[in-house]
């Protein structure tokens, strides 16, 4: 019997299980993540030789004039050293980590979750999927609220790969896409598209594409060759919160 519970156990019948508990499902970039994996041992024992979390999204690569997704890595996390999991056990591995500051937000298409693995010797390494809800801090609330206030309306959301004078740790930016529907650029304006770079300073860096309708000949010609799109970088802090309607609007005119 204990020969055939190996047999099993190497292609995940009758071994280790694994199930992560979330002390919340909401979080902002920054946010200290806190749970709880519990391990349930199977029907032998078994070596363990890590538990790790995993924190994933998807994003959007063009290749030969075709958009696909893919699984990108933001963060990993070992929770512990080799140890032995004795057959029917109960363990509980507490563990807290922090959400990275860029993180995507959980607006449009993007969703961000947890990978909790065993890494089991001989034996195919039981996995946990559960998905965050990550949601815009104080500053980046503030921002997305100046460009409300300004008329625009937001369209789509993604992670796409970046290029790289754009690239920092990771191989893609999250791009919020925004239409003109009243107020002062409608009209102006075919869209505007914000990618933010938090710091942990508090400080956030954003870069603004300002993309101008085509207004007469020239604006046409602009239009087809791609260059009626101006890119600007601002950088604000909690102290802005007061003035960021105007600040952000203070760019947009001087490029639209």
């Amino acid at each position: 019997m204990s020969f055939f519970n190996k047999v099993f156990a190497s292609v995940g019948i009758g071994s280790a299980e694994v199930d992560t508990k979330l002390e919340k499902d909401t979080y902002m970039p920054g946010e200290t993540v806190q749970g709880v994996v519990a391990i349930k041992g199977g029907k032998i024992d078994q070596q363990i030789d890590e538990i790790y979390l995993a924190l994933s999204t998807t994003y959007l690569r063009e290749s030969d004039d075709r958009k696909y997704s893919v699984t990108a890595t933001i963060d990993r996390f070992r929770l512990t050293t080799p140890f032995t999991i004795r057959a029917n056990e109960k363990r509980d591995i507490p563990f807290s980590f922090q959400l990275p500051y860029d993180t995507p937000l959980s607006i449009g298409r993007s969703k961000v979750w947890v990978t909790t693995g065993l890494d089991i010797k001989g034996a195919v390494d039981p996995s946990d999927q559960d998905y965050l809800k990550v949601v815009p801090n104080p500053l980046m609330s503030a921002v997305f609220n100046a460009i409300d206030q300004l008329g625009f309306r937001i369209r789509e959301a993604d992670c796409e790969e970046a290029p790289r004078r754009l690239r920092g740790r990771l191989p893609f930016v999250q791009e919020f896409e925004f239409v003109p529907t009243s107020g002062l650029f409608r009209g102006r304006l075919d869209e505007l598209e914000v990618v933010f770079f938090p710091a942990g300073n508090g400080s956030l860096d954003i870069i603004f594409q300002v993309d101008r309708r085509a207004r007469g000949l020239s604006g046409l010609f602009s239009e087809a060759l791609g260059t009626d799109e101006s890119n600007v970088r601002l950088t604000v802090t909690n102290e802005d919160i007061p003035f960021l309607q105007q600040k952000i609007q203070n760019v947009i005119q001087k490029y639209s």
